[in-house]
């Protein structure tokens, strides 16, 4: 190869999988020993390749499972992703159309419902209730579409359909039900006939499908894997992950007929890559335009932009994209960078539940391209990419800490101050806030500490239009006064990330 034409080979990926000096094995174990996460899988795209995966800890911690490529994860509300995609297929087929009302295939629905769209479902703006609330509703027993249905059926909608947004598991609920009417197929046959077995995708099913999957009793050998020495089978194995509650009782697993379309998906790390970068492309949905339907911005009514679709949050950085949450024992993430030089993807699946991992997928993306680092200190900083103005950040972050009878001490508008001076800077707000109940025993231990309280959170809008909320990591700044193990530390650092992913978040807690 000559110089010329080495200079027009783009250079993909690196040796150097580190960020800010730390390397994204650093940064994962630090991060599963602050959460107490038993297991976890990673997998990172840098499409079309699939360069890295890899297991960290148990995938079952009373088996002695090792996490790996091949384990089986809960997806989570991932799987709205996947029911989606099944109705956007229809829709392709000619059998659907966005505007068309569900009840027109459903109709048996509600009186109240009859007018409420696919495109309103798919947008989780129904203003329909989530069944997940109801006092009847009990995550671990089947359950038939109707009885679904009739535990909401007399609630009232939330807001006028299309006027607002509210994520409602009802609002899948009906999409699959749709796709089960009009393809003539289960939903479960419709999405593993169009999607996972289109794919290829080996280590993805529903909950009903672990049982087809071959895996070794532990049980019966004493914790140790004995059948790979005989049986080729058991090399390298497909295994379900599994776990536990504080008693150390197994979480049960969740039927896929309570929470279908909305977290009844199985899948390991790499097919849930592997199934993005079809996604990404025009392999499962053809048409841009029906894609973009699915996974980017659209305007309310009244004129405001709402960053969220079908789970997927959008934030501007390069195009980024999210899908995450948690079910009973495990929590999952997938972030998509769709910018055209880039199209990185990373994926955290992981067997303890109520897990955020925006900020630790964030710098394990920054590992893998400089240019989706968040060009900030993040070994000093907690840093989270809001999805709203600067304005509606703070206003959200304020009604957050009044929910929680946290008082606000101070508010500083740096770019109105700026401009007060005849200077220029982009908008910039600070909210100080505390609770003496918290603060004070950090200062009865040291009271020097008392120059860095009470806390704070700043909200900035950056050159290229994006929304950052960030905080002093507070581990970090207790360790410089001998308080980093102090108790109150870990409750502190939990409630201001709390604080901030309900704040910059569509899709709030």
């Amino acid at each position: 190869m000559n110089t010329r034409e080495h200079e027009t080979v783009k250079m993909r990926g690196s040796a150097d999988v580190s960020y800010l000096g730390r390397t994204v094995d650093e940064m994962i174990w630090e991060f599963m020993e602050q959460e107490e996460i038993p297991g976890l899988t990673l997998a990172i795209v840098q499409a079309p390749y699939i360069p890295r995966v890899v297991g960290y800890g148990l995938s079952d911690p009373k088996q002695r499972r090792l996490a790996s490529a091949n384990t089986l994860w809960p997806a989570g509300p991932i799987s709205q992703a996947f029911a989606a995609v099944a109705v956007m297929q229809l829709h392709e087929d000619g059998k659907l159309q966005m505007d068309d009302k569900a009840s027109q295939f459903i109709p048996q629905l509600p009186e109240t419902w009859q007018e409420i769209t696919i495109l309103q479902l798919l947008r989780h703006a129904s203003g329909l209730s989530d069944y997940r609330a109801s006092e009847g509703f009990d995550l671990s027993r089947q359950w038939s579409f109707q009885n679904l249905v009739d535990l909401v059926a007399e609630e009232p909608l939330q807001f006028v359909p299309g006027s607002s947004v509210i994520q409602s598991a009802t609002n899948f609920l009906l999409l699959t039900e749709v796709v089960e009417r009009v393809s003539g197929k289960s939903y479960h046959d419709f999405v593993t006939e169009r999607q996972i077995e289109y794919l290829g995708l080996r280590h993805t099913g529903f909950c009903e499908d672990l049982k087809d999957f071959t895996y070794e009793d532990i049980s019966l050998t004493e914790n140790i894997h004995q059948l790979f020495k005989k049986d080729g089978t058991y090399i390298d194995p497909t295994e379900p992950a599994a776990s536990y509650d504080e008693q150390g009782e197994l979480v049960p697993r969740i039927p896929s007929s309570a929470l279908r379309g909305f977290s009844d998906v199985w899948a390991s790390a790499m097919d849930i890559s592997t199934w993005d970068i079809a996604l990404a492309g025009a392999v499962l949905i053809h048409d841009p335009e029906n894609r973009a339907l699915i996974y980017a911005p659209w305007q309310l009514p009244d004129g405001r932009e709402f960053p969220a679709v079908a789970g997927w949050q959008f934030y501007k950085h390069r195009g980024l994209m999210d899908i995450k949450g948690s079910i009973p024992g495990y929590s999952m993430f997938l972030s998509r960078f769709t910018d055209s030089a880039e199209l990185v993807c990373v994926t955290l699946m992981a067997n303890k539940e109520g897990v955020d991992f925006t900020n630790l997928g964030r710098r394990i993306a920054g590992a893998f391209g400089d240019l989706l680092s968040t060009n900030y200190d993040d070994n000093k900083l907690y840093l989270l990419e809001g999805q709203f103005s600067v304005d509606e950040t703070v206003r959200r972050l304020e009604a957050e800490l009044a929910k929680r009878e946290i008082p606000v001490f101070a508010k500083f508008d740096h770019a109105q101050n700026a401009a007060d001076a005849g200077l220029a800077l982009r908008p910039t707000t600070v909210l100080i806030f505390g609770s003496p109940k918290v603060g004070t025993g950090l200062m009865q231990a040291d009271q020097s500490i008392s120059l860095e309280l009470p806390l704070k959170i700043s909200v900035w809008e950056d050159e290229a239009g994006s929304t950052w909320l960030a905080f002093p990591r507070i581990a970090a700044m207790a360790s410089d006064y001998g308080l980093a193990r102090h108790p109150a530390v870990s409750k502190m650092e939990k409630l201001m990330e709390e604080l901030v992913q309900t704040a910059g978040n569509a899709y709030a807690k």
